[in-house]
């Protein structure tokens, strides 16, 4: 099976659809799939679900499909530094499902190992708890998390082979591994491919199993998120 394909563009093609829950690996602007949302904003697809730790910036990352209107939900844990995103949400045109970090990642990983949900003390007594099933366990309350499946997962990795096992880069690893396990189907977009059994074992952070699509992005720009809080003397 070639799970290769010529382009971002190409490898969303027939996978991709109005109304899907779709989860995008990457904290900030490291480790997004660049060149995967931006062909995800190309193909026009819209009334999307986005599960993401955050939303991009404006113009760049998720920034890009909260510009052309395709995102009607974000199940995120921040979303600062995106005024767009602000102004959409303020308006009441985007809906917010605020999950704490750690509780994203576990809604993703438990997604992906088939368990359906799962209680933890993160957010008891907050907005966070809000509707959901609260239960005791040894004289604590703890909150019930659903598990997420995604439609479609898109992530990043630095190197995969040409059966789909990915070795990630440093902190770039993030979000991607859990998201990528989370989908139903899961497009990798990729710095460099490389010939099976090149990757030592050892080497090899998710195996091919969890990638269906693989994409080739030799040079991406790998935006970096600055902020600047007072004016320089």
């Amino acid at each position: 099976m070639n799970k290769i394909f010529a382009s971002a563009s190409e490898a969303l093609a027939g996978v991709v659809k109005d109304g899907q829950t779709i989860a995008v690996g990457g904290f900030g602007l490291c480790g997004i799939p660049e060149a995967l949302i931006a062909a995800l904003r190309d193909s026009g697809v819209k009334n999307l679900t986005c599960i993401s730790n955050n939303a991009g910036v404006d113009g760049f990352g998720l920034g890009l499909l909260l510009e052309t209107r395709q995102i009607k939900k974000m199940i995120s844990s921040y979303v600062g530094e995106n005024k767009e995103f602000e102004r959409q949400y303020l308006a009441g045109e985007l809906e917010l499902e605020f999950t704490p970090q750690g509780t994203l990642a576990e809604k993703l990983r438990a997604g992906g190992a088939g368990i359906p949900a799962f209680f933890t003390k993160t957010g008891v007594g907050t907005m966070v708890a809000e509707g959901k099933e609260l239960r005791e366990f040894d004289g604590e309350t703890y909150v019930m998390e659903r598990s997420l499946v995604p439609d479609v997962s898109l992530v990043k990795a630095q190197v995969a082979d040409k059966s789909g096992n990915l070795r990630f880069n440093l902190t770039a690893r993030n979000f991607n591994p859990a998201a990528a396990t989370a989908g139903k189907i899961c497009i990798v977009e990729v710095e460099e491919i490389v010939e099976v059994g090149e990757l030592a074992p050892d080497d090899i952070h998710l195996p091919g199993i969890y990638a269906h699509r693989i994409v080739l992005n030799a040079t991406p720009e790998k935006r970096i998120e600055k902020r600047t809080i007072r004016a320089a003397n």
